[in-house]
């Protein structure tokens, strides 16, 4: 053979550093080792084009000669598994896309992507703020002392904590002092962490609205508890409906802008819901997941700053900047804090050190505020587009729920949401129907009233998608 892996001297320290296991079966060294890299490249777990360690530095890994490893290799680049070529070393073969793939392997290729997603949940990735982000990081990291980059306070570094608590305390109306913020990677993270808590304390239910992610109802039931429905209609949740469901000791609420029917907590059940809290000893888990976002008046504070001891605030960055950032918190009632500590300390401990540092900068530095505004007018331009092209050619269609964040509701004709989501599917444009958000049982007491309607992602799109994504909602409107 010719190649590098013949010749000791032309070995890329890269590739001598390579390590791939390997496990030699059957009679004879080199039909073992020849059988186990067939079947390694035959199975897909070495990929076409992967470059296989030279010959010298496998044979000391397998502690077999090297003439071992080299009739090997020559025998796989006979049969066409592997090529080899002066200054690119030994690889697997390009083989075809299916024939050279196992059944496995073909049944893993990903499903075909929507050419246009508008299905709520995630902001407009394609304006996070790169440049401004990396120069925080940068200062971040010249900052930060050496002992950040230890295990640290299981409730998060305090530069970011404090920066959360001037800004929540400014912009949410949320009674936040650093020690009673607890980081974490996501509003799911949290979740998690407060299930445990009220699971150690004993609470067996937690009441949920009746439209919301089923992704946290299963959160909360897969660490034991009981999940109850409070219906929600055009002023948000009934929460005089609380003290008809029995051994409730918490309520998961979207109070700012109920997700996903777009409405707001009425006053009079903002107070209703925190009278619940002090009479019967609960806790309200407040999700204020897109309060920076709205767009017809200031947003409405958060229901935190009634009674921050009955209230446990969660926030993130995933909607106001990117899901991707992975950092959010909760605001927690003085009591709970030692718990909540307990149990990060048994579980995920915390989130990135430089991340965090690097949030924090971003905060003071008020390059923070600075992109909310300009994402809070984007997006409003983007849903007035959505109404004005609505309003144009499809005015039987109503867009419900407050101009407020990242989504909105479409009432639709009764019986054609199911239709409607199918054809923009075809089109290449993926929509929510409300009915996936739908949750009753049967202790609920009540019937939802059937409501046809599209849960439509407005930020989403990039802006090069962005016309072409609301033509073909216009066009699927029945």
């Amino acid at each position: 053979m010719t190649d590098s892996q013949t010749n000791p001297g032309s070995d890329p320290p890269a590739a001598a550093g390579a390590d791939l296991h390997l496990e030699l079966r059957g009679p004879g060294l080199r039909a073992g080792l020849t059988s186990a890299l067939r079947d390694a490249v035959r199975t897909g777990r070495l990929a076409p084009g992967t470059r296989l360690p030279p010959s010298r530095s496998l044979a000391t890994d397998l502690g077999v000669s090297r003439n071992t490893v080299t009739d090997a290799y020559a025998e796989l680049v006979a049969e066409g598994w592997l090529t080899a070529r002066q200054g690119s070393g030994t690889r697997v073969a390009e083989r075809a896309r299916d024939g050279g793939r196992s059944p496995a392997a073909r049944a893993r290729r990903a499903p075909e992507r929507p050419a246009y997603v508008m299905r709520p949940g995630s902001p407009d990735l394609a304006n996070f703020p790169r440049t401004q982000w990396l120069t925080a990081a940068r200062r971040a990291l010249t900052a930060a002392p050496n002992d950040a980059f230890g295990y640290g306070d299981p409730l998060g570094q305090m530069p970011l904590r404090t920066a959360l608590a001037d800004y929540l305390a400014r912009a949410r109306g949320v009674y936040a002092e650093p020690e009673r913020i607890a980081v974490c990677s996501g509003f799911h993270h949290g979740l998690a962490l407060m299930a445990r808590v009220l699971r150690e304390r004993q609470v067996r239910t937690v009441a949920v609205e009746s439209y919301g992610l089923d992704l946290y109802r299963d959160l909360l039931t897969e660490a034991g508890l009981r999940t109850l429905p409070v219906h929600v209609d055009e002023h948000g949740a009934r929460t005089d409906g609380l003290e008809r469901l029995a051994d409730v000791g918490a309520v998961l609420m979207t109070p700012a802008h109920q997700y996903p029917t777009g409405v707001a907590l009425r006053p009079d059940r903002r107070t209703a819901a925190v009278a619940w809290a002090r009479r019967t000893g609960g806790l309200i888990l407040e999700d204020d997941y897109d309060g920076e976002f709205r767009y017809d008046r200031q947003p409405v504070g958060a229901v935190q700053g009634l009674d921050p001891e009955r209230v446990v605030y969660f926030g993130s960055a995933s909607k106001s900047l990117a899901p991707g950032v992975r950092l959010g918190w909760m605001v927690l009632p003085e009591e709970l804090v030692p718990e909540i500590v307990a149990a990060k300390g048994y579980g995920d401990y915390m989130s990135s050190a430089l991340e965090q540092l690097t949030l924090a900068d971003f905060l003071t530095s008020g390059a923070y505020d600075r992109h909310v505004r300009a994402m809070r007018l984007h997006y409003r331009r983007r849903r007035e587009q959505l109404v004005t092209a609505l309003a144009h050619r499809a005015p039987h269609v109503r867009v419900k729920g407050m101009a407020a964040g990242l989504q909105a509701v479409l009432e639709l004709p009764d019986g054609t949401e199911q239709s409607v989501t199918q054809e923009a599917a075809r089109r290449g444009l993926a929509v929510s129907g409300l009915a996936e958000f739908r949750y009753e049982t049967p202790e609920s007491g009540r019937r939802l009233p059937r409501q046809d309607a599209l849960v439509v992602n407005y930020a989403a799109p990039s802006d090069s998608a962005w016309k072409r994504a609301l033509d073909i909602l216009c066009e699927v409107m029945p």
